[in-house]
């Protein structure tokens, strides 16, 4: 029963099955003519009562019948009094109940909403009706149209019903009208409609391509676009360059632009050797926060412990423990110093030392909290310590605004109840969310940084790990020597070899590292298919879904996610007549995938079997698709200890297939065993660190499926992820910050 063309279904809704108000997804049931029919999308106010025009496609289920899927709609007012009166007892209308309904359609008839919309005053001859109840009435429903208009107004210009939901929020009554005025205000921080879409709307009202407002929305919209690619700030040069490219404008109206930001303090330049970089107001702030912080508990430290050498020597009798040097020069400056930061790759004894550390502040009585980046990161973290760690968030307890943003309510008002704070994987921890932990932090509070510098930067902007080493001002013990226990394993030393530039062993057939030769991408992706989903399985016993894990450089081409995701996902997880399955914008789901969430949710509710719940689910959790609720439209997801229900429009816009993800995304996880292809990756994904991180990832078994010369030239270029970032640069100029 399906069609390739939009249909179009005219009638009355009669029941609201399903409602999302955080994306408007509904289910609902609609008379069409002379039958109910159940309808899917974006309803946001939806109502019974109400007439709706869809347009959309049907779709066809053996199991739950025809429903008709909404692409866009249109409503109309309830044109009888009957369907007045349901839309009124629906409670459509705040401050209007069943009982209210019926006494003003009885006394106001088919003119009801008009007497509402226009005479408010005369609903106060009702009983029960007072005036100042009439005009809040009157306000309600002006607000359910307002953002009836609006959603019509840029449904045109084809932003969807959850964007102007959220445009409604920022701007209100008057949102039309401030996005006649300045069509770019859709682009800015907290709506981040796309630039081309804020075009298309100041083109159909002629404004001038070099408007001074489009100018500005355009330079602002470069530097939140590079956000993206982790750069805090720009170099002025090429921010103008970029911006003038998109705008199509003479660099002079970029450059002037630029200016009357900075002067009315929307943009910050500063000035690093004799260079200027632009940030946007909320990155300058963070960093140069993070700045004084820093250089404050460098000159407040907490008090020194004395004694460390016996200390030392009681835990290494205790533990049957000889530490290097290294090691114990990292335990006393954790004891004197109050900061450390403590890296190294794997196999060099990071977790052995910092579990001497905590060991010892515990025996002196401090409260000492474990915290990481991710969900994975902090299991992973309390398995080697023996001692509970905290996501960073859950740490820092999520909350929410006026206008519904995430803001962490333990701060400067309401700091951690510690004396000593450890964070791992420091590596992936961008600058907004390391301000919020140094802002969370008692004064006097110990601060251990755990991470390896050599692996990729974080996905958010900054590079603070980096940055904080390169400043040399805080003491950094970087362990470099491998353990004997850990020189069993090729991949340890494989992974050492590839971050001093020298090649890894590929030859040997006897360890836990090995490299599968192979010249053409369609050979290298049956091979990582076969890998997957029946000879590692077979060989060593491992799970297809929850064990082997298929890191890519990129995300496109034959041997990128997206491909590699569609082959796995049919190999390991075919399809069948017993596992429900569901189209969602285009991503498919079925019974049994691999998923992984891609962004941030700070308010995702998630229970455990033990009963306990909270809300939170992060980008690079991962889990496992365990129930599909096609009429409810909902899925279940299995992440860890944790269940999370998604709706179907939640789940196309935060779940991606995991069978496959890239190597930035793995970071903060380990897998048992993880395989690589390494052929032809594009050139700006062909770099050491990120072979080194991938490499990292892997537990027991590493396999590299490619080129030898593709993994030659990983490990020649040296190239890091660049990043334009100020906090280095503020660290090493602090006479200029106070």
């Amino acid at each position: 029963m399906a069609e390739d063309r939009l249909l179009e279904l005219c009638g009355s809704v009669e029941t609201v099955v399903y409602h999302n108000d955080k994306n408007q997804y509904t289910v609902l049931e609609m008379n069409a003519g002379n039958e109910n029919v159940t309808v899917v999308g974006a309803f946001p106010f939806v109502s019974v009562g109400e007439e709706l025009h869809v347009y959309g496609k049907w779709s066809s289920h053996p199991s739950f019948g025809d429903q008709f899927k909404a692409e866009a709609f249109e409503r109309s007012r309830p044109a009888t009094t009957a369907a007045m009166l349901k839309y009124l007892s629906s409670g459509a209308v705040k401050g209007i109940g069943p009982a209210t309904a019926r006494r003003i359609i009885e006394t106001f008839g088919g003119k009801a909403l008009e007497i509402i919309e226009n005479e408010p005053e005369r609903l106060a001859q009702i009983k029960g009706i007072t005036r100042e109840k009439a005009l809040e009435i009157n306000t309600e429903l002006k607000r359910v149209y307002g953002i009836r208009e609006l959603m019509a107004f840029l449904g045109a210009y084809g932003v969807r019903p959850e964007e102007a939901v959220l445009v409604w929020k920022q701007f209100g009554e008057g949102s039309v009208g401030c996005i006649q005025e300045d069509p770019y205000c859709l682009c800015g921080d907290g709506l981040d409609i796309s630039f081309s879409i804020a075009d298309s709307i100041a083109e159909s009202m002629e404004k001038p391509r070099n408007d001074d407002g489009r100018v500005q929305a355009g330079v602002l919209y470069v530097l939140r676009h590079n956000l993206n690619n982790g750069h805090t700030c720009l170099p002025a040069d090429k921010l103008c360059q970029a911006a003038q490219r998109l705008l199509g404008v003479e660099l002079s109206d970029v450059q002037d632009a630029l200016l009357l930001l900075c002067e009315h303090y929307q943009t910050v330049c500063v000035n690093f050797d004799g260079r200027d970089f632009i940030f946007l107001k909320k990155q300058y702030q963070s960093e140069e926060y993070i700045s004084r912080r820093m250089q404050g508990m460098l000159q407040m430290p907490p008090q020194s412990i004395c004694g460390a050498e016996n200390m030392i020597a009681d835990v290494e009798r205790t533990q049957g423990i000889a530490y290097a040097e290294k090691q114990r020069d990292a335990i006393r400056a954790a004891l004197d110093k109050g900061i450390l930061i403590l890296t190294g790759g794997p196999g060099t004894g990071k977790t052995t030392t910092l579990n001497a550390i905590i060991r010892i502040l515990k025996e002196m009585g401090e409260r000492v909290f474990l915290a990481a980046p991710t969900g994975r990161a902090a299991k992973r973290m309390s398995e080697l310590t023996g001692e509970e760690a905290k996501t960073i968030h859950r740490m820092l307890q999520v909350d929410w605004d006026e206008q519904d943003n995430p803001v962490f309510t333990r701060n400067e008002r309401n700091p951690l109840e510690c004396d000593c704070l450890v964070i791992d994987e420091l590596s992936m921890v961008d600058s907004y969310v390391f301000e919020s932990v140094l802002r969370a932090l008692p004064i006097s509070c110990r601060l251990i940084l755990v991470g390896d510098s050599d692996q990729l930067p974080s996905v958010g902007a900054g590079n603070v790990l980096g940055d904080l080493v390169a400043s040399g001002l805080f003491p950094t013990v970087q362990l470099k020597e491998i353990f004997r226990q850990s020189m069993a394993s090729l991949i340890v030393m494989n992974a050492h070899q590839i971050v001093e530039g020298k090649m890894p062993d590929l030859s040997r057939r006897d360890s836990d590292f090995f490299f599968m030769p192979v010249a053409e991408p369609e050979d290298a992706a049956k091979l990582i298919v076969s890998l997957c989903s029946q000879r590692l399985p077979k060989s060593y016993g491992y799970s297809s879904v929850s064990d082997i894990q298929v890191l890519c450089p990129g995300r496109k081409g034959e041997l990128g996610t997206a491909e590699l995701n569609k082959l796995l996902r049919e190999a390991i997880n075919p399809p069948s007549k017993d596992k429900t399955e569901v189209k969602i914008n285009g991503t498919l789901f079925r019974l049994g995938d691999k998923v992984m969430q891609v962004r941030n949710d700070y308010n995702l509710p998630w229970t455990k079997e033990d009963d306990t719940s909270g809300e939170g689910v992060f980008n690079g959790d991962m889990g496992v698709v365990t129930e599909i609720d096609r009429p409810g439209g909902v899925l279940r997801v299995q992440i860890d200890d944790k269940e999370v229900l998604y709706d179907f429009e939640h789940a196309s816009n935060e779940l991606e297939p995991a069978y496959a993800v890239t190597v930035h995304k793995s970071q903060g996880n380990e897998f048992t065993a993880v395989v690589i292809p390494v052929l032809k990756p594009p050139m700006q994904l062909c770099y050491r660190n990120l072979l080194y991180t991938a490499v990292t990832r892997a537990k027991k078994l590493l396999i590299l499926v490619g080129t030898r010369g593709t993994i030659e030239a990983m490990v020649e270029n040296d190239r890091k992820t660049r990043r334009y970032t100020g906090l280095a640069r503020f660290l090493a100029r602090p006479e200029e910050l106070e």
